[in-house]
């Protein structure tokens, strides 16, 4: 049951954003922070965790799940340190994601070769 509850969270919250992209004149950037920011605001309000919870992967792997977990590093990081953790919370919540992104990104700039685009 756990997989689909995932799966049918997850793919609500892609079709938000596929329905932006159809129906919306905003860019792909634009449809990227609204989504992040989404995320942050909806745990900031105690609405996210809740969807967490109840979905697990399929709230926190789209990019509203990134906004979750820079809010919520910055909660924990400002009860931990005090305001100083809100300068560092949500870079210290989200370094292993990022790491990967650019260790992966290495790779395969590294295996490809960069050639022109043939049509």
């Amino acid at each position: 049951m756990d997989y689909l509850w995932a799966f049918l969270v997850g793919g609500a919250i892609c079709l938000i954003g596929q329905v932006l992209i159809d129906y919306t004149k905003l860019s792909p950037a634009r449809i990227l922070v609204i989504f992040v920011v989404a995320g942050v605001f909806l745990t900031a309000i105690g609405w996210y965790r809740p969807l967490v919870e109840f979905a697990g992967a399929g709230a926190t792997v789209p990019l509203t799940g990134f906004g979750y977990l820079i809010a919520d590093g910055v909660r924990r990081s400002v009860e931990a340190n005090g305001l100083l953790g809100a300068f560092t919370g949500g870079l210290g919540a989200s370094a292993a994601g990022l790491e990967a992104v650019m260790i992966m990104s290495l790779l395969v700039a590294v295996m490809f070769k960069r050639g022109d685009k043939t049509t």
